[in-house]
């Protein structure tokens, strides 16, 4: 039997906690807006470079450990180098990333400028981008099934009665369609960096 506390109780009133829950589909958001932060659209952004890492004395390190990022312009980002020796190394990370870019070492480090978005590229990206909301939604009813088989579990334990269950699976779907409904604008958001 569940302690009174973890179970959310509150008095006689027996309510659901839905804590872990919120947490859950906040966190399928949160997945999903660094997901799209990372196609690149035509416009230069520092979240591009997140998912990049740099060779540095033998570990692995993201490339803002190792030097100074700044957005130039829409188009390009500068990359300064803490150590000029390292120059090689964020250079090779970039090429080799699936970013698609040259970076142009210079005096002051390295220069990485965005080509403008083909049209097959526009393509391919919002492709992409729904995949990621699908992915982004399997988080979504993964947390939904975990619940809803909890708070099921708990009306076979006797702890709910039909009522309650009935109102905490609504309370559920409540939250589901919010969460999808947030990742929808953010994928309408998306769609408007992508198409011109």
């Amino acid at each position: 039997m569940r302690s009174l506390p973890e179970r959310g109780y509150y008095g006689a009133y027996m309510a659901y906690n839905f804590i872990a829950f919120k947490q859950g589909l906040k966190e399928a958001e949160d997945w999903i807006t660094k997901e799209f932060a990372g196609l690149r659209t035509g416009r230069a952004t520092l979240a591009l470079l997140d998912g990049i890492q740099v060779d540095s004395y033998g570990a692995r390190m993201p490339l803002s450990s190792v030097a100074n990022l700044t957005v130039e312009d829409a188009r390009s980002i500068r990359i300064s180098p803490w150590d000029a020796s390292q120059i090689k190394e964020i250079e090779k990370a970039l090429v080799d990333s699936t970013l698609g870019i040259s970076p142009v070492v210079d005096e002051k480090g390295l220069r990485v400028v965005f080509p403008d978005l083909t049209s097959e590229r526009r393509v391919q990206l919002m492709k992409l981008a729904k995949e990621k909301l699908e992915d982004g939604r399997v988080r979504i009813r993964q947390e939904r099934e975990r619940v809803i088989k909890d708070i099921q579990a708990r009306e076979k334990d006797g702890e709910y009665g039909k009522d309650e269950t009935e109102r905490n699976k609504g309370e559920v779907e409540k939250f589901v369609k919010e969460a999808n409904a947030k990742l929808d604008i953010l994928l309408e958001k998306k769609e408007k960096e992508i198409q011109p």
